[in-house]
């Protein structure tokens, strides 16, 4: 699977921002997709995750009542709706997927995941 994230940039405290993930080469639909983010000078970090199917959803407590994500197989595309956006939200984002069979929930944990995007930086100012 080639994931593409793009949506990113610079916007300022209280705004919003839609994260996209496109992705390629194989059945968009049996995979898990997640968020991570990561940054500066910090680990990265779990932010949202979508099962395959669309049914379940999961959220970092840091981004619960402000991220969404979303996503359309039909597409091959996996969204993140930020609003709210604080400065602590700044990072890089990667998009990743993990194959349909992972069941440990809340699919956070980065080793379940075997592909990951490029990311694309978010930056909220004050």
């Amino acid at each position: 699977v080639q994931l593409q994230a793009s949506g990113g940039g610079l916007v300022q405290a209280g705004g919003s921002l839609r994260l996209s993930c496109a992705a390629s080469g194989r059945t968009f639909s049996a995979y898990h997709m997640a968020w991570f983010r990561q940054a500066p000078g910090e680990e990265r970090e779990f932010v949202a995750a979508i099962s395959w199917s669309g049914g379940t959803t999961y959220y970092a407590d840091s981004v619960k009542g402000r991220f969404t994500i979303s996503r359309d197989n039909a597409k091959n595309t996996v969204y993140l709706q930020m609003n709210s956006l604080k400065p602590e939200d700044t990072a890089v984002y990667y998009c990743a997927a993990a194959r349909g069979v992972v069941t440990t929930t809340p699919l956070n944990s980065q080793s379940d995941y075997e592909y990951w995007g490029q990311g694309t930086l978010v930056t909220v100012s004050s």
